[in-house]
């Protein structure tokens, strides 16, 4: 007969505990199973049982009314709770948790710390790791350095019948304890009080046959003598805070981390084949490596399996290991299968070693209102929460693929990150958009903390969007807060959001502040229309901004230092990209004006736009505006097709005169041609503004070149490979009139480089022309007559 109580000291998550602890209850069949867990989760246990349930799978406590104060407990199908709850339920046998309540420990817990163990007296937070570790001692005790790897010799790969193994482990831990005391942690004396107690219940309810499953470090403690007065005066006067809890789903690369009863193991992957496997393990172990490097691509057949498990086993026995463990079978494969490359190796690790297996938890499962609509939703949507990180390409012109872009912005704006948008690899169009998916345990507990907002996703949404815009503190976060309502398809807020829109606005002054808000309410205007939202009142306070900054901007960007000037170069750009998107903004398609300050016949907002680039381009002298601004403005200018080419060249000889201080010169050419490869492109295709920088390099003093050098690397560092070497062929051939133009006493032209010609080769410009226009949807059709050609008008105004 068995010594009752039965204490099963066991490690957490570990498939060898989890075996020996099925054996245990096997042979002793005790009549109630107490567990190391939270004691509110005994109404819960029950579902461990349902259909619908598979772990990896956690328990989540947290505050009624601060669910960002949370505890998880953890459990995979190799762990030994697990497995003694299935063992339990199989038998009808009742299980009972014993722990300190959540109640009591979330109360103990800092405020916030979501992510730290649920079980307060195990090493997990970082306050935490620095207590004792007894595997680790046991381990150095017998001349192992890696822990991991005596663990697996004495108890994973040897089989012990019975109660043995565990009165082995517990008498270990004595002497741990003997030597330790609480090993670093005050509230194991807490804990291990209340368990007492509970086990102190058990045998009055359910009699004498008590088997216990807990940390191996408890056992010495709960069976050390102690009266029920003595642990009832430590539980006196704890902290206590009103509790809920529930089922969440886990997952295996969750528990690769500290969390968690203090066990975060390296190798959930691992563990959860070793404990599942009927037979063979290490031959079945390597097929599915052989199986995941053939989905790769890589040459892997049977007989480099076959090669791994000799070699796996010849190392085991060299190793004097009582079977091949996780080191020998990954030196195994990177030799075999990897040809000694650790690549497939991170590989391996990443999918089999850890895992990205995601558990499932039944729809009856306490929840809360907003957790039980994002499912329904999800399954709505088929939308499953998935572990391992996914891509999903949205069309937004479809129903389903709308509603499911609607669902991921409505829970980016309740702090609920399961989706991050992605750059798309495919089409640029607003009707497109790329997502990021991974579902990770935490958003359960964010979920929980959104409930507060409401009891679906919409409602809880809407109000957080209207709380944030009557608490924003800066127009920028109002526009943003605007165009996230837009994106996620909040009518209800967007009123609310309007209001607070329009009175910071209103009482704004601050042209780059301005500046910073107008961006996002135009992309509001714009992507509202591919959502079929309504965006006039938002478009009336994109325009009236959009006038302010006209108004505001030349007096701001005169006496800025260089940060301010770089500040500002940021809003400048933003405004000119916000300005071109507004709807009606741009005049129709025409000639470009011959000169510079000619004004064109309309007055649209684009025209006056222009004007205000103009006006500071047009500003000399370092006291007044900085040539960073000056630089970028005339290029803006010229990109746009409103400043003639040989304006353009007429700044760069002011900016660049001899009058003008290097580094200063050095800033307007920073803003005229940085930028990337489009800044590059313009001086080879325009030698003459090639020349002009190349003159101005020349002539620059000594002494003020080492202050200059830095503004032209970070200016020409940004070209492409290709756009520099031209740029150095070119300076290499020499200075000299610009290719196509005579010499200075006549002749024949200059020939030009290498790929370039003397100047626009109309008819050959014109063979394109049908194709441009109807890319620009201007005709319905190219015409392709033999005896019509467009003529230069069109050629140009396609070029435009």
């Amino acid at each position: 007969m068995p010594e009752w109580p039965l204490l099963l000291g066991v490690r957490h998550h570990g498939p060898g505990s989890a075996r020996a602890v099925r054996a245990a209850l096997d042979e002793c069949e005790p009549g109630v199973v107490l567990i190391e867990g939270p004691p509110e989760a005994d109404a819960l246990v029950h579902l461990a049982a349902d259909e619908g349930m598979r772990p990896p799978v956690a328990l989540l406590a947290h505050v009624a009314n601060d669910p960002g104060r949370a505890g998880f407990w953890p459990m995979a199908g190799f762990s030994p709770e697990w497995a003694a709850i299935q063992w339990a339920l199989a038998r009808d046998v009742p299980v009972r948790f014993i722990d300190l309540p959540a109640a009591h420990s979330l109360a103990m817990t800092a405020k916030g710390d979501a992510d730290r163990s649920g079980d307060p007296g195990d090493p997990a937070g970082p306050a935490e790791r620095a207590r004792v570790d007894p595997l680790a001692v046991l381990a150095e005790a017998a001349g192992y350095e890696d822990p991991e790897r005596w663990w697996e010799d004495v108890v994973e790969h040897r089989s012990v019948a019975g109660t043995a193994a565990f009165a082995a482990v517990g008498e270990a831990m004595g002497e741990l304890r003997a030597a330790y005391g609480q090993g670093g942690h005050e509230d194991d004396a807490v804990r291990e009080a209340h368990m007492r107690l509970r086990m102190h219940a058990a045998r009055r309810e359910f009699g004498e046959a008590v088997a216990v499953v807990c940390g191996a470090w408890h056992v010495p403690a709960l069976a050390a003598r102690s009266t029920v007065t003595a642990d009832r005066k430590l539980l006196r006067g704890l902290p206590k805070v009103k509790a809920e809890i529930s089922w969440v789903p886990w997952t295996h690369r969750r528990l690769a981390r500290h969390s968690g009863y203090g066990a975060g193991i390296a190798s959930p992957g691992w563990y959860s084949h070793l404990f599942h496997a009927p037979d063979r393990p290490l031959e079945r172990w390597l097929t599915k490596v052989a199986g995941l490097l053939r989905d790769e691509d890589f040459a892997v057949s049977s007989a480099h399996v076959i090669e791994a498990v000799r070699l796996a086993e010849t190392l085991a026995a060299l190793r004097g290991r009582p079977l091949a463990g996780l080191a020998e079978t990954t030196d195994a494969v990177r030799a075999v299968m990897c040809e000694g490359s650790d690549v497939p190796i991170a590989l391996v690790r990443d999918r089999l070693v850890v895992g990205d297996v995601l558990g499932e938890v039944p729809a009856s499962a306490p929840a809360v209102p907003l957790q039980r609509d994002l499912r329904s939703t999800q399954r709505s949507l088929r939308l499953a929460p998935e572990a391992a990180g996914r891509e999903l390409e949205l069309d937004l012109r479809k129903d389903m693929d709308a509603a499911r872009s609607r669902l991921l912005h409505r829970l980016r704006l309740l702090g609920i990150d399961w989706g991050t948008p992605a750059a798309s690899r495919g089409s640029t169009g607003t009707f497109r958009e790329t997502w990021r998916l991974r579902w990770e345990p935490e958003l359960s507990v964010r979920v929980a903390e959104a409930g507060v907002w409401g009891t679906t996703v919409l409602s809880a949404a809407t109000a957080k969007a209207e709380s944030g815009a009557l608490g924003a503190s800066a127009l920028a976060e109002v526009t943003e807060l605007a165009e996230r309502c837009l994106l996620a398809a909040l009518p209800d807020a967007l009123p609310v959001v309007m209001r607070a829109l329009a009175d910071r606005a209103a009482l704004e002054a601050d042209v780059g502040h301005l500046a910073q808000a107008l961006p996002a309410l135009v992309r509001s205007v714009r992507y509202g229309d591919v959502r079929g939202t309504d965006t006039a009142a938002l478009g009336e306070v994109a325009a009236g901004l959009a006038e302010r900054i006209l108004v505001g901007l030349p007096p701001a960007c005169v006496g800025l230092d260089a940060d301010g000037a770089a500040d500002m170069l940021r809003h400048l750009e933003a405004v000119h990209r916000a300005i071109g998107l507004l709807p009606e903004s741009k005049p129709e398609p025409g000639p470009p004006p011959g000169s510079p300050s000619g004004p064109s016949a309309d007055d649209s907002l684009w025209t006056r736009w222009a004007g205000v680039l103009r006006a500071i381009a047009g500003r000399d002298g370092t006291r007044v505006t900085p040539g960073l601004l000056r630089g970028r403005a005339a290029r803006l200018l010229l990109d746009d097709g409103r400043l003639a080419e040989d304006e353009a060249a007429r700044l760069m000889r002011l900016a660049l005169s001899p009058g003008t201080a290097p580094p200063e010169a050095a800033a307007w050419i920073e803003g005229f041609i940085g930028g990337g490869a489009g800044g590059g492109m313009l001086l080879v295709h325009d030698e003459r503004l090639l020349g002009l920088v190349d003159g101005w390099l020349i002539s620059v003093p000594a002494e003020a070149f080492t202050d200059v050098l830095p503004l032209l690397r970070r200016t020409f560092s940004a070209y492409d490979t290709g756009v520099r070497r031209t740029l150095g062929e070119l300076v290499r051939r020499g200075p000299g009139p610009a290719a196509g133009e005579p010499h200075a006493a006549g002749g024949d032209a200059i020939p030009a480089g290498p790929g370039f010609g003397p100047g626009l080769d109309a008819d050959r410009a014109a063979a394109v022309v049908p194709t441009v226009r109807l890319l620009l949807g201007l005709d319905t059709a190219p015409d392709t007559r033999p005896d019509t050609a467009p003529d230069h008008d069109d050629t140009a105004e396609a070029a435009r």
